[in-house]
């Protein structure tokens, strides 16, 4: 199987790099073009097998899946070089949640996939949130599925909620990592403890708390009780916690989707052709 990436910026190369250093593709399957070329030389050097292409037309002529790893504003650029390219055998996958999959439909005579990937897939793990339009059959929505597996768990989610899965799966590590950074700046300000210790402390913290959750047959309450024995320290600190972090993360979500949804419009007016630009 020859898989064609193009884009090769953070979330492509994160992928690029996933996919081999997990077994599931050798460097020999992957043919890569970005906009700034040097970008994807360095990485193809980095993994010698990787080719190289000078245009997205001929990684797109090299490829039986295809991963389109752009900004949103630069995916019509991209499709336009595709157009009237491609044909019906091949899976293009959109990595971008504001280009829907009727967008691509409407531009392109093949089959199209969409998935929202994670830095945490970099590790093999975390979630890749998968959509699949009505072109792609059972045997490839398995194909695709085996091949993210390799680096997720590839989860079927619907384009509508493509918006807060991504808040959950794709934004949620920068999320956490946030709240994670603030306690360790707490508990060095507060006591002392040196900072290297403290994160050490939080992230294997994480670490194990991730795998109760998933693994270790607890949910997010569950967790919270089991841990927290009525009047105890854990009980007083999620009581500060209720009340200062109220309406927090519903603002949080508000303001994502208030994002997205400007980055549709802007998007849609690309392929429309009703951009300013």
């Amino acid at each position: 199987m020859q898989v064609g990436f193009i884009g090769t910026g953070s979330m492509g190369s994160i992928l690029i790099e996933a996919f081999i250093q997990a077994g599931a593709l050798l460097p020999e399957q992957i043919t890569i073009t970005n906009r700034t070329l040097s970008k994807a030389e360095r990485l193809a050097a980095a993994y010698p097998g990787i080719q190289v292409s000078q245009s997205s037309a001929d990684v797109l002529q090299l490829s039986e899946i295809l991963f389109i790893c752009v900004k949103p504003l630069e995916y019509k650029t991209v499709i336009q070089d595709l157009k009237d390219k491609t044909k019906p055998s091949q899976i293009i996958v959109s990595i971008t949640s504001p280009v829907l999959i009727n967008h691509l439909e409407g531009q392109l005579n093949c089959k199209i996939a969409k998935i929202i990937p994670s830095i945490t897939n970099y590790v093999s793990s975390g979630a890749t949130l998968c959509m699949y339009s009505d072109r792609m059959s059972e045997p490839d929505i398995e194909l695709l599925d085996n091949l993210l597996s390799f680096i997720s768990t590839p989860i079927r989610v619907s384009e509508e909620h493509t918006r807060i899965s991504s808040d959950l799966t794709s934004c949620g590590p920068a999320f956490i990592s946030y709240f994670l950074q603030k306690f360790v700046d707490a508990a060095v300000e507060e006591t002392g403890i040196s900072e290297s210790e403290a994160t050490r402390l939080a992230c294997e913290m994480l670490l194990g708390t991730g795998k109760l959750l998933t693994v270790g047959g607890f949910n997010p309450l569950s967790l919270q009780k089991k841990v927290a024995v009525p009047g105890g320290i854990t009980a007083e600190g999620l009581r500060i916690m209720e009340n200062e972090l109220h309406g927090m993360f519903n603002k949080l979500i508000r303001t994502t989707h208030s994002k997205y949804e400007e980055d549709v419009e802007k998007v849609e007016a690309r392929f429309l052709g009703t951009d300013a630009d």
